[in-house]
């Protein structure tokens, strides 16, 4: 590792995106791996992370002491769940540090506490790390500028059977979209869940479906029905290393930015799109 390198701790180590984060970093340059962390308790602490990568031994040891490690670090990456992700914002800012937030699911009062660490930390923030997600963000609300009541959105998502909230992170990110490019609020103008006989569909709303099973890493769709013609616009992932990439490619986007709360679309300079 070079000392110029970017020197990053990563989260959730054992995870499936924890290790192919490991695996991301050990072949990008200007990063170097400060750390692996798991929850205390964890099977997985003193385990060699390199070789929970599959990368074999490279004498980085999974801990749970994160504050020591952010001392010798510039950053940290984390795909967790919620509650991990408040305790992790709290050290980064007691630190100073750069935060890359991959982790979905955050409460509207979790959100409110990492807005407020980022007062004193960098924190990236996004539902998903993925160019292409977030080209396609940036299309949906376009789009949903762009047409009129007469077309309504559907936002459709499938994962793998072992994902835990719904919509996913990105489904919100596109009815979030969708919603701004309308100039309506999503809260007041959301539909989810629909069984029984629910009546016919509320003009303005924004639906939600969400699919699960398999091993699908992550499927989306914002699809904009209208009188006899169906616009869809799609994103597919293959393999979690697209949002491995993204992240890192965040974390060296924030090394030298001032303290605050930053999406995806700020590192990518999609934000006035």
């Amino acid at each position: 590792m070079s000392s110029s390198d970017m020197r990053v701790v990563i989260a959730g180590a054992g995870g499936r995106m924890g290790r192919a984060l490991i695996q991301a970093v050990a072949a990008t340059k200007g990063l170097g791996l400060a750390g692996a962390v798991e929850g205390p308790g964890s099977a997985l602490i003193g385990r060699d992370s390199g070789e929970l990568a599959g990368l074999g031994p490279n004498g980085v040891k999974v801990t749970s002491d994160v504050a020591a490690l952010l001392r010798h670090a510039d950053g940290l990456i984390e795909f967790t769940i919620p509650a991990a992700t408040l305790a992790l914002a709290e050290l980064t800012a007691a630190a100073g540090k750069v935060h890359i937030i991959g982790t979905t699911g955050h409460s509207g009062e979790e959100d409110a506490a990492i807005a407020d660490a980022a007062k004193r930390a960098t924190i990236v923030k996004s539902g998903n790390m993925s160019l292409g997600v977030n080209l396609l963000v940036a299309l949906t609300k376009r789009v949903a500028r762009t047409l009129n009541d007469d077309y309504d959105i559907e936002i459709v998502e499938m994962h793998h059977n072992k994902k835990i909230d719904a919509p996913s992170g990105t489904a919100l990110m596109l009815g979030r979209a969708a919603a701004e490019g309308r100039s309506i609020n999503l809260a007041q103008h959301s539909a989810r869940g629909r069984d029984g006989v629910t009546g016919a569909r509320t003009a303005g709303d924004i639906g939600f479906a969400s699919l699960r099973g398999g091993t699908v890493v992550g499927e989306h769709s914002a699809i904009f029905a209208g009188p006899a013609e169906r616009i869809e616009l799609t994103h597919r992932a293959e393999d979690r290393m697209i949002f491995a990439r993204g992240a890192l490619h965040a974390a060296l986007w924030a090394r030298d930015k001032k303290a605050g709360l930053y999406s995806m679309a700020d590192v990518l300079g999609l934000a006035d799109i």
